[in-house]
């Protein structure tokens, strides 16, 4: 398939992978970008929008990027920190007074930004509207009890991370979640980034589709004994093509953009924050709090305030400084402040973490750090 889009001599590479991948069937579209020291040298995209490829990916295509949502949060987090509006290390409950019931007055928002708050699910019924309506899952956090000790261990907070920490910055700012997005980072960078999609850019949203084996994880975090995050209310990898979906607050996965996007924001960041945060800021944000076993995963994991961090892995490439989000099915974004790399990854064929994911996934790393 044509791979469109402007690229370097120097990352050809890129463009040469992302052609393989769409023939090989690992993609469907797809859209891949890299910032180096601030300057975008690749913006590519190529293959079809649309499970019945009637639609060609464009360069304004967006898509659901999932979890790499979550990293979106964390910026907007730490904005609010530097702020002086929160504290990484204050209770949660100083700015949220309800969210104190049932022995969570200490709750820090450390603890709930890098998944170790114990809330991880919701103990009462909750169906999707409840999620899109974002109130009734907020008092049914405000309400519960945790679900194991807080800091006793880190279980990956799928969908709760985003309600709450978003709560917690609606109390100090005033702003839901995506509007914030919208008016304190999107807009100053001139980024499309969504959460919440207006209906006048739906036709610019990709479909999802999904290979057979994409949601065999959620099947594998249901049967570990820490179920929460993947049940009440379901969320399916195909929920995203749903325009409730597309229109909601959903900060932690339901954020719609492209890959040159996501690459200029991590290329800011990697390069110090320019006018988003100060360099002090992105140093608080993105200092480690967490490595150590997921028990709900059941694998290695490591985390600062909201953003995932490089590993041994190779994830985000060889830079153990790296720092960014993964999303369900394989999209990610990162910054690599070593190399001054921002890099963006999305995609609407979504793959599982088989021998599929892990070869679309490392020829696009060895594609980018090939070319330094």
């Amino acid at each position: 398939m044509t791979v469109e889009g402007a690229c370097d001599d120097a990352f050809k590479a890129c463009r040469e992978v992302m052609a393989a991948n769409l023939a090989d069937g690992y993609d469907l579209g797809a859209a891949f970008a890299v910032v180096k020291d601030g300057t975008l040298v690749a913006d590519l995209y190529g293959g079809h929008a649309d499970a019945a490829r009637t639609r060609p990916w464009a360069r304004d295509t967006l898509v659901n990027v999932w979890s790499v949502t979550k990293g979106v949060m964390a910026v907007a987090i730490a904005m609010a920190v530097e702020r002086g509006k929160l504290a990484y290390d204050a209770p949660v409950a100083e700015v949220w007074p309800e969210f104190a019931a049932n022995g969570k007055g200490d709750i820090t928002l450390d603890l709930i930004m890098s998944h170790r708050a114990g809330l991880n699910g919701l103990d009462r019924p909750m169906d999707i509207d409840g999620v899109y309506a974002w109130f009734p899952v907020v008092e049914a956090l405000a309400d519960m009890a945790p679900l194991w000790p807080p800091g006793s261990r880190c279980a990956y907070h799928a969908m709760t991370y985003g309600h709450l920490a978003g709560e917690a910055l609606r109390r100090v700012d005033g702003r839901m979640p995506g509007r914030f997005i919208a008016e304190a980072i999107a807009g100053p960078l001139d980024m499309a980034f969504f959460v919440g999609l207006p209906e006048d850019e739906d036709h610019r949203a990709a479909e999802l589709v999904a290979s057979d084996d994409a949601s065999d994880w959620v099947a594998d975090v249901k049967a570990n004994g820490y179920p929460h995050a993947m049940e009440n209310p379901t969320v399916t990898v195909l929920t995203p093509n749903a325009r409730a979906w597309r229109a909601a607050d959903v900060p932690a996965g339901n954020g719609q953009s492209d890959a040159r996007s996501l690459a200029r924001l991590y290329g800011l960041l990697a390069t110090g924050g320019g006018d988003l945060i100060s360099a002090d800021g992105l140093a608080a944000a993105t200092a480690e709090r967490y490595r150590g076993p997921d028990v709900s995963m059941g694998l290695p994991t490591s985390f600062a305030a909201g953003f995932r961090l490089g590993d041994d892995t190779g994830w985000f490439g060889p830079s153990l400084k790296a720092f960014g989000h993964t999303g369900w099915g394989g999209a990610f974004a990162f910054a690599d402040p070593e190399a001054g790399l921002g890099v963006a990854f999305v995609t609407n064929r979504m793959l599982g973490s088989g021998d599929d994911a892990i070869t679309r996934h490392t020829r696009l790393i060895d594609a980018v750090y090939g070319a330094l």
